[in-house]
């Protein structure tokens, strides 16, 4: 079992129930899932390109990423509709929790000049989203591998009903909000 999601039916849970006063065990908000998306327009010209953020991006998450296409054909952009237009992950489950363990204790403190992530990102529903610059933070990447330096997306839902919740929840299961 992870370690975080252990903390979280341990001590988490029982510390929101109390804090909140829920009624219903199913009212505590919980993380349904974490998205990992990396943008890359110029992707559309090199096939290699798409290979490469995938190879990254399964390393990092555990998991096969999906190459997303344009919906649309927009002109400013040079972009058509059905295009490669970058890659996405949805965790779930264990890998999930793993995820979060990695990006929180491990990843996010490598970040040059970190004092924390953003306390209001959260979209006024529950979930947070967040911006990383570089891949290089999380440690299975190997610097001399990597042919570009990409940001990624990274966007955790939860089951909280507002941003109140989904922040304890998350600042309680280890997210490193600055003051």
């Amino acid at each position: 079992m992870p370690r975080l999601k252990d903390t979280y039916q341990q001590e988490v849970a029982p510390a929101l129930m109390k804090q909140f006063q829920y009624k219903n065990v199913m009212q505590i908000p919980r993380v349904e899932k974490v998205i990992v998306n990396v943008g890359c327009g110029e992707a559309k010209n090199n096939a290699k390109e798409i290979e490469a953020i995938c190879k990254d991006i399964a390393t990092i998450t555990g998991q096969k990423p999906v190459v997303t296409k344009a919906r649309k054909s927009v002109a400013n952009f040079h972009v058509r509709e059905g295009e490669n237009v970058g890659v996405k992950v949805t965790l779930r489950g264990d890998k999930m929790w793993y995820f979060l363990d990695k990006l929180f204790n491990v990843a996010l403190p490598r970040v040059r000049d970190f004092r924390g992530i953003n306390p209001n990102a959260f979209d006024g529903r529950g979930n947070y989203a967040m911006g990383l610059k570089e891949q290089l933070i999380f440690p299975e990447i190997e610097y001399d591998k990597i042919d570009k330096i990409r940001g990624m997306n990274i966007c955790i839902c939860t089951t909280a009903t507002n941003d109140e919740e989904a922040k304890e929840l998350l600042k309680q299961i280890g997210a490193p909000f600055y003051a």
